[in-house]
């Protein structure tokens, strides 16, 4: 009596290719487990993209503040006011109310 074995599934002939095999093996390693994979390349170009945000915020604080400079150099009375407002300076015999907010 013969036994017979059942038959396996013949394996695709792309996987029987070493230079298809070798490549998925690169491809799988640089997606993974190389330094500067995937997913740490996805995180740079966020903190790339945040870093963008950011400084184009303070590229305009730095324009409205240089702008409000030059406004206190030139006007006496606008750094008055300023000096008041930032600074509760007061003159002599003068008295100030700060009124704050109810923060509730």
């Amino acid at each position: 009596m013969k036994f017979k074995l059942p038959k396996l599934p013949q394996t695709p002939s792309f996987l029987k290719n070493k230079y298809i095999i070798a490549s998925l093996a690169v491809f799988i390693w640089l997606l993974f487990f190389d330094n500067n994979n995937f997913f740490q390349q996805y995180r740079f170009s966020q903190d790339i993209k945040r870093l963008q945000r950011e400084k184009a915020y303070y590229i305009k604080e730095i324009e409205k503040d240089s702008i409000m400079r030059q406004e206190l150099k030139e006007n006496p009375e606008a750094l008055e006011k300023f000096a008041r407002e930032q600074y509760y300076l007061k003159k002599e015999g003068e008295d100030i109310f700060i009124v704050k907010p109810d923060q509730r």
